[in-house]
């Protein structure tokens, strides 16, 4: 692998060296983030390729990162990212583990053909391989979408069998699974999880460590809000938390979100998980990713 200047710069501890560099590169061992918050490839994109962001992101004192399309990337590449959060002392966050096809409302894992739900677990086997490359922990699942044609009770109950069924496949690996609830007014109608409840349900079904929710407060925001609530009434089924502003979808303090108060509740919860930062930068460029930044030390803060 062509080490980059970045990358030479974040393996080096002769800090002399940065102040000569060309390219102004703000302050590095920044202190780290009390919180698990994790960045994405795209948040710090004026910095260079998915490495350098890393390196970047390692900097700025963030201890997390997530990849929602690493699955399908090769496997050196899956490799080459997970060194360099080893490197630098991150811990890897959630992946899709089987990524719906969003154009055709695919997959109906609680519809008729039992063959969405076997092409399903097939992902589900393949995943064990990407999460070790990767030394990840969780995996994000999408529960698929409606089928008009079936009653939903019976979707649920088919749901939960394949969901049960894909924990006998992950749980001897100590993988976990959290399934997604999305919304359907913004951004994925017809999706069949619409509700950290809904998801909540689905899990106590399953009744698996390897089967829990994902709670993007984004999604939960937009499609029935009351976070906190909620949250405290599912929070023994739900292990992996996004955060994302509405509306917008960007930073914490660009919508109606109370970040800090939501950050002040997860600490009494003594929550010491990956937070994802599922969600764009409301400024372009460099200014944008200062701004990101500053956002998440504020509501750290908290």
């Amino acid at each position: 692998m062509r080490l980059s200047r970045r990358s030479v710069l974040a393996a080096s501890a002769v800090t002399a060296g940065a102040a000569t560099m060309g390219r102004a590169a703000p302050s590095q061992n920044a202190a780290r983030f009390s919180l698990g918050f994790a960045p994405h490839e795209g948040s710090f994109k004026s910095r260079g390729d998915r490495l350098e962001q890393i390196a970047f992101a390692a900097d700025q004192g963030f201890t997390a990162w997530e990849d929602n399309e690493a699955a399908g990337r090769p496997v050196a590449e899956q490799t080459a990212m997970a060194r360099a959060l080893q490197q630098r002392g991150m811990t890897m966050g959630v992946f899709v583990a089987s990524m719906p096809r969003w154009a055709e409302f695919r997959p109906l894992l609680g519809g008729n053909d039992d063959g969405e739900r076997q092409a399903f677990l097939a992902d589900i086997r393949a995943s064990i391989d990407v999460a070790k490359r990767l030394n990840a922990k969780w995996t994000t699942v999408v529960t698929g979408f409606l089928d008009r044609k079936v009653p939903v009770e019976i979707q649920t109950g088919r749901i939960i069998d394949t969901m049960r069924r894909a924990a006998e496949i992950v749980e001897p690996h100590g993988l976990v699974m959290v399934m997604e609830p999305l919304n359907t007014i913004v951004n994925h109608p017809g999706v069949f999880m619409q509700t950290i409840p809904q998801g909540f349900a689905i899990a106590k079904g399953v009744d698996s460590p390897a089967v829990k929710v994902l709670a993007d407060l984004y999604h939960a925001q937009i499609q029935a809000g009351n976070l906190i609530n909620t949250l405290d009434t599912c929070w023994d089924e739900i292990a992996y938390i996004q955060f994302g502003d509405n509306p917008g979808r960007k930073e914490p303090s660009t919508g109606e979100i109370n970040h800090r108060n939501v950050v002040r509740w997860l600490r009494a919860k003594k929550y010491a998980g990956v937070i994802g930062m599922e969600h764009g930068n409301s400024i372009e460029g460099r200014a944008g990713e200062d701004r990101l930044i500053a956002a998440y030390r504020e509501i750290d803060a908290a």
